[in-house]
């Protein structure tokens, strides 16, 4: 038997680093957490709030087994090496490791690595310290408050208004939801014109009128600023002038997330998962090896040796000209800067040798820790994989060149403008460019000269109208909370799949639309717990936590205050706070003769008594007929094309059009089902694969 153990988090992570190391060693995977507060005493807290705010642990009844494997492997080792995660909650993670097992009598060292590789392994090894405590109470205290919150909160929400749960940063992320949407119900739209004059393939537009920026607001005015235009317009200006585009920071777990969401359309959960896989390694090239640094992380900054890497790569690999300058990163304020952005641990490993190398492979496995196994596939690894690497490879490269050319074009009181640009050097953009906005571009503008005519070949007005701000999509939410310091790196993912799967929000084309639960949640979070669900208060317990990880502060007080600022609230709450009233149906209880009312369950809504638990109806669903649209089946040419409605999966509840002879075909058409009939014959409406909507009939009806 080994006489050094080594306990990391994954078991993915502990097959990786038992190639790095010796005989000597064994490594064990604690899967996670092995323990967690308790569900017993005053209120079910597992806190005895009375006496210091004392915390009750107990092993997690799943991880029994893994605590007696570990107790095992620990009697035949003199040395145990804690290597958990680098976070907060890692360190936490080896603490509860270090106080629930047999240990006594060991040797037990903390050792940290920000990557998976066999240097940085060994270094760490080679350089332990202890479990820092100070970062272990900051998590403590988080868990503790989230603890206080979801049982008193969430049980107030559920009693009163049949919402299944509030949080600190869950219910501030919520409520911008919300709060934006309601902006978007407000809204009115505007008037307004815009108009524009052609000079063969050159289009200009209306840049100032009097010195001052347009602003038409009706077609009367649109109409009279054209007629009293000349039929010659003057090139008043036409400049070039070189513009620089430098490159920006290599990514840190808010800016991943964002990049594959606008890119892949991935959620933050998927990317966080991919993420995992490519940091805990995989067998490359006949060995196991992280590709990536840590990847939960809100710091920008690289490592010298990184920098001073990449730089001779980026050398020989494109040139001289396009080495650039490291600039020292200025994270934001509320940063913790733990460790690295995230990053290839190698520069030469490149995308496409990577990918090489996958395309060999099956679709790989992943276990992330705490959660189901869940695939994850070659061309999802390599895509996440290209994303990080090309992005912080390119924070090394010099700025992009380009010469934008600028005209402007006087008619009595006003000006117009158009511009162009042209590529003189790509720069970083060799490697970002698939990642970036695409420009708009105007040609021919070079063949205008200063001082010359020109008449207008058309000019036109344009009507607009104002438009709502846009709702949340997953990256910009993310992006919104990090700027207003709700939550962490670690805490974006989770909360976003908390929302949904607590349907307060939905997903629609990629946006974040409030259902009419989140709203009535927000409206009651609002009413009594103002000042504690806004962007300012999780900001600055945040920074309260940041304080105790630093050692200046103690967790006992911040405890305190926030209980003797919270319970108040809950109680006011629990007396002042209206209950629900469940919606009427309109029908009576064929039992009982009490009104029918509409409720939520497991399985979704459904209709029962009233006076429930006294009575126990509960109508039963009406199984809907597929609608038949008596058009003959493309697939068998027996059948014909049935409206049915999906029970399950993401496309639960949407409609589709199916062949009536199923099982025998299994046919589904590519059609999309419409809410309203054909007004010529009642027939179903469809939108079609080029966007055309029209009756399934078609030339018939």
């Amino acid at each position: 038997m080994a006489k050094k153990l080594v306990i990391v988090e994954s078991p993915s992570k502990s097959k990786t680093i038992s190639r790095y190391l010796g005989n000597d060693y064994s490594v064990a995977a604690s899967v996670g957490h092995i323990r967690d507060l308790a569900t017993s005493g005053k209120g079910g807290l597992g806190i005895d709030v009375d006496n210091g705010f004392t915390p009750n642990y107990q092993i997690l009844d799943k991880k029994k087994g893994v605590v007696k494997e570990l107790n095992t492997l620990i009697k035949s080792a003199k040395e145990i090496y804690l290597a958990t995660d680098p976070d907060r909650e890692g360190e936490a993670i080896s603490w509860h490791l270090y106080d629930t097992l047999n240990i006594k009598g060991k040797e037990v060292k903390r050792v940290v690595f920000n990557e998976i590789t066999k240097d940085a392994v060994i270094n760490a090894i080679n350089h332990p310290r202890d479990i820092d405590m100070n970062l272990v109470s900051s998590q403590e205290t988080r868990r503790m408050m989230d603890r206080i919150i979801g049982f008193k909160l969430s049980t107030l929400l559920q009693a009163k208004i049949k919402s299944k749960s509030a949080g600190r940063v869950q219910s501030a992320a919520l409520k911008l939801i919300v709060d934006l949407e309601r902006e978007i119900e407000k809204f009115i739209p505007e008037e307004y014109y815009e108009i524009y004059a052609n000079f063969g393939k050159v289009e200009t537009q209306l840049f100032k009128v009097n010195g001052e920026n347009p602003d038409i607001k009706t077609d009367e005015e649109a109409t009279s600023l054209i007629n009293n235009l000349k039929d010659y317009f003057l090139v008043k200006e036409l400049s070039t002038k070189e513009s620089k585009s430098y490159s920006k920071p290599a990514l840190t777990t808010s800016a991943l997330q964002q990049a594959a969401a606008n890119k892949y359309n991935y959620t933050a959960e998927k990317t966080m998962r991919i993420a995992q896989v490519l940091y805990e390694g995989l067998e490359y090239r006949g060995e196991m090896v992280g590709l990536i640094t840590y990847m939960r992380t809100d710091s920008t900054r690289l490592s010298d040796q990184f920098v001073n890497e990449t730089k001779d790569f980026i050398k020989n690999s494109f040139g001289s000209k396009y080495v650039g300058f490291y600039r020292t990163p200025k994270n934001k304020e509320n940063a913790q800067d733990a460790h690295e952005a995230i990053r290839p641990t190698s520069v030469l490993r490149t995308p496409e040798d990577f990918k090489t190398y996958l395309d060999q492979q099956d679709t790989i496995k992943s276990k992330a820790k705490d959660e189901k196994s869940s695939s994850v596939t070659s061309s999802q690894l390599y895509k996440i994989y290209k994303l990080i690497y090309d992005k912080a490879v390119g924070s090394l490269m010099s700025p992009s060149v380009n010469e934008v050319t600028t005209l402007l074009l006087q008619n009595e009181n006003t000006i117009f403008k158009a511009s162009c640009s042209k590529p003189l050097f790509d720069g970083y953009l060799k490697l970002t460019k698939d990642y970036e906005d695409k420009e708009k571009k105007t040609s021919d503008i070079e063949n205008f000269t200063e001082g010359d005519t020109i008449k207008a070949d058309k000019i036109e007005k344009k009507q607009l109208f104002t438009t709502p701000p846009a709702r949340y999509t997953e990256a910009k939410l993310i992006k919104d909370m990090e700027d207003l310091g709700i939550g962490r790196p670690s805490t974006y993912a989770s909360t976003l799949s908390t929302l949904s799967n607590r349907k307060y929000v939905h997903v629609e084309d990629k946006k974040l639309i409030p259902t009419d639960q989140g709203k009535i949640t927000i409206d009651q979070l609002n009413q009594f717990f103002h000042d504690f669900i806004s962007p300012s208060y999780s900001r600055k317990m945040e920074e309260t936590l940041d304080e105790i990880a630093e050692g200046n502060e103690l967790q006992l007080n911040v405890l305190q205050d926030f209980y003797n600022y919270f319970e108040p609230l809950v109680n006011k709450a629990k007396i002042k706070m209206e209950k629900l009233a469940p919606v009427k149906t309109g029908e009576t209880c064929p039992k009982c003769g009490s009104p029918m009312v509409k409720k939520n369950g497991k399985y979704g809504e459904f209709e029962a008594c009233s006076r429930f638990p006294k009575c126990k109806y509960i109508k039963p669903k009406e199984k809907l007929q597929p609608q038949d649209t008596t058009v003959k089946c493309p697939s068998c040419n027996v059948g014909t094309l049935v409206v049915k409605v999906a029970t399950k999966g993401k496309n639960k509840g949407k409609k589709f059009l199916a062949c009536s002879e199923f099982p025998k075909c299994k046919y589904i058409s590519p059609l999309k089902v419409v809410d309203e009939l054909c007004p010529d014959c009642d027939n179903v409406v469809v939108t079609d694969e080029q966007g055309v909507t029209r009756c399934i009939t078609g030339k018939k009806c």
